[in-house]
């Protein structure tokens, strides 16, 4: 274990990659973000990528998210996504091409969402699901984005920020919207369940695409259920049109909320933290609002990676609170976190914070509480 470059603890878990506890974050955060945020720069330095969502006064403003990045003529935004060529936004591949790769994926899959997802429940049966029971036989095209408005230090998929910043591997990626459709509407698909990185930044692209999924599904009379796989920090009208399409095709809004207290979801993740979770405040209750005029499949599911030494019972039950305080029956994942990309000096999640977290979402008032991967949780501290 580390120890805290500010307080000197070294007692409790802390990471040498962020250098700060969380005590520190929380109490002191005007001295722990800057050490914190080291680690990111650099690391973006080495790809290429902006350190920081891009502030030109002569750019051409992104809206897309909360990083509300003004991008200088060539430049990119902090997701690599957006590109200002000749003071126009587009994509760096060109407006009708995405940057990601798709697989068929077995249903039922270990999906965050799995506890009540139609193709293993059957919930929604016959008109979001195929059957009664879990779909077995039947696929989840999954859709892999590259590019991402967050630059998550623990983030399991990684490998995105270096397609998504170098031109070389770039082009193996680029995707038309027509490809994607015709592989969303072969026969043994069901669901499309968007993720990455973050589909925040290809929402254009994947809105645009989900809506001909959903025409022509109504047109054939089958089912293709939209999902979202998200951080949840896209602006509101955004999330609003991603929300609506899960909701008339079965599908499931799932936003991964990384962190309560601002400087240890800053600390994390990269991004100002306080306009972060005043961001996933709004889009949880735009959801589900949504949700309300009820349907037997939940529209909206939290999860929450429970990172040693960061995202204690504490961030949990915070969390947890405000959900319940919008809808107390909303199903909330907790994941346990395995050692990898820049924070492979923390454990993997132990039990015993798996189980005070799983206390805590209850006694903040949430009746569904589940561990999305009870595999990984070991003995560990």
């Amino acid at each position: 274990m580390g120890r805290c470059k500010l307080c000197g603890n070294s007692s409790k878990i802390v990471s040498d990659v962020l250098g700060v506890c969380i005590e520190c974050l929380r109490k002191r955060p005007e001295e722990a973000l800057p050490i914190a945020m080291k680690v990111h720069r650099e690391y973006r330095k080495a790809l290429g990528l902006p350190l920081e969502p891009p502030t030109s006064s002569t750019g051409v403003k992104c809206s897309l998210c909360i990083n509300e990045c003004s991008i200088p003529l060539n430049g990119t935004g902090f997701c690599g996504v957006w590109k200002n060529v000749d003071g126009v936004l587009k994509p760096v591949e060109g407006l009708y091409y995405g940057v990601m790769h798709y697989y068929l994926d077995p249903l039922p899959t270990n999906c965050v969402a799995t506890p009540v997802c139609p193709a293993y429940t059957g919930a929604g049966y016959p008109r979001y699901a195929l059957s009664q029971g879990a779909e077995y036989g039947y696929y989840n095209l999954a859709v892999f984005f590259a590019g991402c408005n967050l630059d998550c230090l623990f983030c399991q998929n990684w490998e995105h920020k270096n397609i998504i910043a170098d031109t070389r591997i770039r082009i193996r990626y680029k995707v038309s919207e027509n490809e994607l459709f015709e592989a969303a509407m072969a026969s043994r698909v069901s669901c499309i369940c968007y993720f990455g990185g973050d589909p925040g930044p290809h929402t254009i692209y994947a809105l645009k695409v989900s809506k001909r999924i959903i025409e022509e599904a109504k047109e054939r009379g089958v089912i293709k259920r939209i999902c979202w796989e998200t951080n949840g920090l896209v602006n509101e009208n955004i999330m609003r049109e991603m929300a609506k399409l899960s909701f008339i095709s079965g599908g499931i809004v799932k936003i991964d909320w990384k962190a309560w207290t601002p400087a240890v979801y800053q600390a994390l993740t990269g991004v100002d933290g306080w306009r972060a979770v005043k961001q996933l405040m709004k889009n949880i209750k735009i959801v589900a609002d949504i949700a309300s005029d009820k349907r037997e499949i939940p529209l909206l599911v939290v999860s929450i990676l429970l990172v040693p030494g960061y995202v204690d019972e504490e961030e949990v039950y915070s969390i947890a609170e405000y959900i319940a305080f919008i809808d107390s029956n909303t199903p909330i994942v907790l994941l346990a976190f395995h050692p990898n990309h820049l924070l492979r000096d923390l454990p993997p999640t132990s039990k015993s914070h798996a189980k005070k977290s799983v206390e805590a979402a209850h006694k903040a008032g949430l009746r569904r509480v589940f561990i999305g991967n009870e595999w990984l949780l070991g003995d560990y501290y």
